[in-house]
């Protein structure tokens, strides 16, 4: 197929490109490089620098058959104190994407959403069945861009499906996390097993957990790229689909300082925080739809086995333990 993916120099979506151009699409990348990196886009994809906003004239040349849109605005606390961006970015950037996607008479889609959708959780693990009621500008703005894929399904055939999923980790194809702002805890673990922090900071150690800290949904990125690839033909045209996607247990905060530790060989020294606001105990989850309806299973469920792969990117010299499917691809451009 002929595929567009909109955020493809990011790291979500250039590993979703590599795991495309090794199953033989052609692919075009979207991204205006606000957030992304040029040189993260797989050799073998064509990268068209432009907003969602500008759109229309790439989609008017490509004529993609298909579309992965990963490219939006995610950093929970800046939505909230700069919310004009986040709305502007993610939704009406994604109305001009779906219209453009219209004048080209292309009909598919995949969307990046989020597990933020659900804001606080009424049961975990969470399934797609759950109040929606976000929490945060971000979740608000992707849960409007869910609406808006039912809408474009009922009334113009769109084929549409929303993957909600928390966090993502992990590396695949050479391809890993790398964000000026870094909020994940993983990267940011590794961070300072490196000796470029100083110190780890674990918000609230009192919460009703096994070891008091809390617990999170971790998908490994590769895992996360092979849901997109069969999500991809699998809607009907006038359907809009929604999937969650997670390991189904979740990891504590604890458990990935200790995985961390393990596999670096290196301290992670730890300051004790107090809580944040709205960050609940536990947030999973439920991937059951997608694995009955798509024959979905992660793969990559043992969390040593995801950080890992996320340090032996970061840090070459450390001991070969596995290599993603295919092997890596060389960046370019």
């Amino acid at each position: 197929m002929r595929v567009l993916v909109a955020g493809g120099a990011g790291y979500i979506g250039s590993v979703v490109t590599a795991a495309l151009l090794e199953g033989g699409h052609e692919v075009t990348v979207l991204d205006d490089l606000s957030t992304g990196h040029a040189d993260a886009v797989p050799s073998g994809a064509r990268l068209v620098q432009a907003s969602l906003h500008d759109s229309r004239p790439v989609l008017a040349d490509v004529r993609p058959e298909a579309v992965l849109h990963f490219a939006a605005k995610s950093l929970v606390g800046q939505s909230q104190v700069e919310p004009g961006v986040y709305w502007d970015t993610n939704v009406t950037g994604t109305l001009a994407l779906l219209e453009a996607m219209r004048a080209a008479d292309c009909r598919r889609i995949v969307f990046s959403s989020t597990a933020a959708t659900y804001g606080e959780p009424e049961q975990v693990p969470i399934r797609e069945d759950a109040p929606t009621r976000p929490t945060n500008t971000y979740g608000a703005t992707k849960l409007a861009v869910d609406t808006m894929l039912t809408s474009y399904a009922t009334a113009y055939d769109f084929a549409a499906v929303s993957l909600r999923y928390f966090n993502v980790a992990g590396a695949a194809y050479g391809l890993g996390e790398r964000h000026t702002t870094e909020t994940h805890l993983i990267p940011i673990a590794l961070q300072v097993a490196a000796g470029q922090r100083e110190h780890l900071t674990v918000y609230g150690e009192d919460y009703p957990t096994p070891d008091g800290t809390c617990i999170r949904d971790y998908i490994h990125v590769e895992d996360l790229s092979d849901a997109h690839l069969l999500a991809l033909p699998a809607p009907s045209p006038g359907e809009h689909r929604v999937y969650n996607l997670g390991n189904g247990t979740g990891f504590s905060v604890q458990q990935v300082i200790d995985a961390v530790r393990e596999v670096t060989g290196h301290p992670v020294p730890v300051v004790v925080g107090e809580r944040r606001a709205g960050d609940p105990a536990q947030l999973v989850a439920s991937s059951d739809r997608i694995r009955a309806d798509l024959g979905w299973t992660p793969r990559h469920t043992d969390l040593a086995g995801i950080v890992r792969d996320a340090w032996e990117l970061k840090d070459p010299s450390a001991p070969h333990h596995s290599q993603a499917r295919g092997g890596p691809l060389q960046s370019g451009r």
